[in-house]
């Protein structure tokens, strides 16, 4: 039984052996080292001297080099139009047989005649470029007919300001237009001469210096980005009265730059769109009506509530302050010697100066307090002097000035309905029509981004 099982175990073993043995990979066999040969038979230098000269004679860079054995070695002596093609002759001779070593005696040739293998390649090439002058004519003849489309295209003013918004927002587009048609009749009129390679280059060379142009003119962009923005929005109108960020004045026009203001002392002022599309603009001609208010104080010994009633119904009593909103009146704080109350009035600015309106508001609530006998005290200031000034002669002096003054005259009365009389109270705003007058006659009317026709933001 036991020498069935060996049996069996030796068959099973034998083809595993087997199939092992013709996958394993075969063992390197170490390459031999060349040896010289103790011997040379007669005519070998000869034989070596013709072969590798019979070589050179097919390769023009090797014209003239010159070959010489000696018990197998072999001299190389001449020029040779490249640097690379020194070791390059040396490679060749190294191959054939019989040779022991070279003394690679070659030099490149700096003569203006060497490279004539570069002449003759520049040669080719300006013939080639001969002979594609009639595609490159072509391919310039598409690029400009591509190129002249597109301008036609542009040219479509009407078109474009019916789609657009605004003039600005037309010129945007067909500019556009144009630089999409010319730069697609450059892309095919390249592939028409197969420079696709040329195109990527201009390509990249183009976004580099896009980047390059975008860092160095910020400001520029910023401005006209901002100014195709406010364009869309229409912030403001022409002849509002606004303030941005610290500047205060009335709109001439928007202009692609800058939006151009009044002062309300007669005054260009341009401020840049970037600065503009930032800032918080405050206009105060949207609404129409407008709050004015100002402050007085009352004596602290008196009613501020009674000088406060009394000061509101004064302010309602004036023809051109609006009952709805009413007027207010608000005690703010105790000063040093009085009662500090903020009145409040509304007006229409279509029909009242703002300006006017306030400046008859004060005196006539002044009054009304005076005659209703509430003291309006100016600051009282307490002066304590050392005992060392008792003798000074200049304090007893004053005493006496002070006390032998002349009473005060006694002010005229003069009554709410006068004061009103005293100035009309209407709107005229002379730098208003300044601008007016600016708008009609200055030169830069076609360059208006304000449209009337778009509401306000």
């Amino acid at each position: 039984m036991r020498a069935l099982l060996a049996a069996l175990a030796l068959l099973w073993a034998m083809p595993l052996a087997a199939q092992l043995e013709t996958t394993a990979e075969p063992a390197a066999t170490p390459t031999p080292v060349q040896t010289i040969a103790a011997t040379q038979d007669a005519g070998d230098d000869e034989r070596i001297a013709e072969r590798i000269s019979g070589i050179f004679a097919e390769l023009p860079a090797f014209a003239a080099v010159e070959v010489a054995v000696s018990e197998g070695v072999v001299s190389l002596t001449g020029t040779v139009p490249k640097p690379g093609d020194i070791a390059r002759a040396e490679a060749i001779v190294n191959r054939v047989t019989g040779v022991v070593t070279v003394e690679n005696g070659l030099e490149r040739d700096l003569s203006l005649s060497a490279d004539s293998a570069g002449i003759s390649s520049l040669a080719e090439r300006w013939n080639s470029f001969v002979r594609m002058l009639p595609l490159i004519a072509a391919a310039l003849g598409v690029w400009l007919v591509i190129a002249a489309i597109g301008y036609l295209i542009a040219g479509l003013g009407r078109l474009w300001k019916r789609v657009a918004p605004n003039n600005f927002l037309a010129e945007l587009i067909a500019s556009a237009i144009r630089f999409v048609f010319v730069v697609g009749g450059l892309v095919v009129a390249l592939d028409m001469i197969g420079a696709t390679a040329l195109l990527g280059a201009v390509l990249g060379g183009a976004g580099v210096v896009g980047i390059a142009l975008g860092f160095a003119m910020r400001d520029t962009i910023e401005n006209y980005v901002a100014s195709l923005m406010l364009s869309l929005r229409q912030p403001f109108r022409a002849n509002d009265w606004v303030r941005i960020d610290t500047f205060d004045g009335r709109v001439i026009r928007l202009t692609s730059r800058a939006t151009v203001l009044m002062t309300l002392d007669g005054n260009h002022l341009r401020i840049p769109n970037g600065q503009v599309f930032r800032a918080v603009i405050l206009n105060y001609t949207r609404n129409p009506q407008r709050r004015f208010e100002f402050d007085l104080g009352v004596d602290a010994d008196d009613d501020a509530r009674a000088a406060r009633q009394l000061g509101r119904d004064t302010l309602a009593g004036l023809e051109f302050v609006l009952a709805d909103p009413p007027p207010e009146a608000r005690i703010m704080e105790v000063g040093d010697s009085n009662v500090v109350i903020r009145f409040l009035g509304w007006i229409d600015q279509r029909e009242t100066d703002w300006w006017k309106a306030q400046s008859q508001a004060i005196p006539a609530v002044k009054q009304a307090l005076e005659d209703a006998g509430f003291g309006l005290p100016e600051p009282i200031y307490r002066l304590r002097f050392d005992p060392r000034s008792a003798s000074v002669p200049f304090a007893t002096e004053a005493s006496a000035v002070a006390d032998t003054a002349a009473p005060e005259k006694p002010r005229p009365v003069q009554t709410i309905a006068a004061a009103q009389a005293d100035e009309d109270v209407r709107p005229s705003d002379e730098i208003a029509a300044m601008v007016e007058e600016e708008r009609r006659t200055g030169g830069e009317q076609e360059t208006d981004l304000l449209d009337p026709s778009r509401p306000v933001e």
